[in-house]
Order: C-alpha cells, then sequence, then structure tokens
C-alpha cells in the first residue's frame, strides 16, 4: 500500500473543528511564490499549481522511469498547502478585500528522499516531460525548501474560502485563551487584520524558508486544502488553517 502522509500524520492533517495545539516537525517542500488573485484564470497562481503538480508527479511516477531518488518509496502525493502574505486591502479581519494584493508561497510536501540533488534532477526531467513549463524551471520558479513550523495552532475549516475569517477569529480566541500569541511575520496576513507595512519579495522570502528543516524567522498564516473545489461544493470543503504561535 502506498505511503500516505494524511493517513500517518493524521494530527498534521486531520485536526477537529475546535482548535488544538500541535508541534510541526521539519519537512521537505517544492515551492512556487507569487502574488496575485487565486481565483485569476491563468493567472500567476494557476500557473504555480501547474508546476508543482507537474514536479510532484514526476517524482511519484518516477518508479516508471530508468532513475528514481535513492530510497524512493510509493506514496500518495499530499494535499496541496499555501502560506499567505496580505497586501495593504487584502484582508480587514472580516473578510477578504482585494484579492489582487494577496501574495502567497505554493506548497506541495515531498518525501525526505527528495534531497536538493535529487530535486535538481527532478526539474530536468521536468523540463523534458513538460517542454510548456522549461521556461519556468529554468527559471527558478520552482524551489526545493526544507523547514519546520515549531509551535502552532490550528483547527479545521468546513466551507468556502470566503468564510475562513470566521475559523479565523475561532482559531486566534484559542490562542489568546492558552497565554499565547500568534507569530505571523509583519507584513502576513493577520488574523484581525491590518495595512501590511513590508513588500512581497518572492525569491526573499523562499530564501527565508530554507534553513535545513529549523523554525525560519519568517511564520505566516498557513493553509492545507483537503478538497478540489473543482469537484466540491465550497459548503463541503476543508481546509487546515494553521497559525504559528509564541508565548504572549
Amino acid at each position: 500500500m502506498a505511503f500516505d502522509f494524511k493517513r500517518e500524520f493524521r494530527e498534521l492533517y486531520q485536526p477537529k473543528a475546535k482548535p488544538s495545539l500541535v508541534e510541526v516537525p521539519a519537512m521537505t517542500f517544492a515551492a512556487v511564490a507569487g502574488t496575485g488573485d487565486p481565483n485569476e484564470e491563468g493567472g500567476a497562481y494557476e500557473r504555480a499549481l501547474e508546476l508543482l503538480y507537474a514536479f510532484s508527479y514526476t517524482v511519484k511516477m518516477s518508479k516508471m522511469g530508468d532513475w528514481q531518488p535513492e530510497g524512493y518509496f510509493d506514496y500518495v502525493v499530499p494535499p496541496l498547502e499555501g502560506l499567505w502574505w496580505g497586501g495593504a486591502g487584502a484582508f480587514d479581519g472580516v473578510e477578504i478585500g482585494d484579492k489582487s494584493a494577496l501574495s502567497w508561497i505554493s506548497l506541495i510536501r515531498q518525501p525526505d528522499f527528495v534531497t536538493p540533488d535529487a530535486f535538481s534532477q527532478l526539474c530536468e526531467i521536468v523540463e523534458v516531460k513538460k517542454p510548456e513549463l522549461a521556461d519556468a524551471v529554468a527559471s527558478g520558479a520552482l524551489r526545493f525548501v526544507r523547514f519546520a513550523e515549531g509551535p502552532c495552532a490550528q483547527v479545521m475549516h468546513r466551507g468556502s474560502y470566503d468564510d475562513e475569517p470566521a475559523s479565523i477569529s475561532v482559531l486566534s480566541a484559542f490562542i489568546e485563551e492558552n497565554g499565547l500569541a500568534t507569530d505571523i511575520a509583519e507584513g502576513g496576513e493577520s488574523p484581525t487584520g491590518h495595512v501590511a507595512t513590508r513588500a512581497f519579495d518572492a525569491d526573499a522570502v523562499l530564501t527565508a524558508l530554507d534553513v535545513d528543516g529549523a523554525v525560519p524567522n519568517i511564520r505566516l498564516h498557513h493553509e492545507i486544502y483537503l478538497g478540489d473545489p473543482r469537484r466540491t461544493k465550497p459548503e463541503n470543503l476543508k481546509t487546515v488553517i494553521r497559525h504559528p504561535v509564541r508565548s504572549a
């Protein structure tokens, strides 16, 4: 049976509707960062997902080719994840405002056998198998990052992405009740809303995240998407919402 990260690490991927605390260990990701409305047809976000899925399935299906990363095992491709950075006017604590002001780091977890060297070789395979993505891969848009999130609070949100602020409010109250504070980087999306004070630099953020499994200095609002919005009614979508925390 293929290894399923969601089943093996339920504490990370299957929280309850009631918020809880969790210690998030080091993980390896393929990542793409950008800015823009995630709903824009043919936009930067859509292109980022195309690149992420092309890479992730190249890794998984390497079992069918002449070369596999050392230590390869069969597995279920983990769910899409996102770190979000709210630019000025993007989020006011009540509702998502200007979605074009949102910046994001889209991620898909990779097995630990995807090392930096294996990542480079797999990117070369993507360029051959998906020539329409070759320029994007060659540009360095797709990055290898490995980091831990450390202490966090999380909750399962059920429903439309646009209704997430209600769940964020519940999560924020839980964090405060436990004598903790949300530890989101300045300029990141805040559970209470604020005007971003720092510009989003995709390359700098990705570099900051790749800390060889340590907890990076930059910590952001995190979402894990357990449903496919193309096939699931909005009211049935399940999204893990995770916020890093620190002592108050």
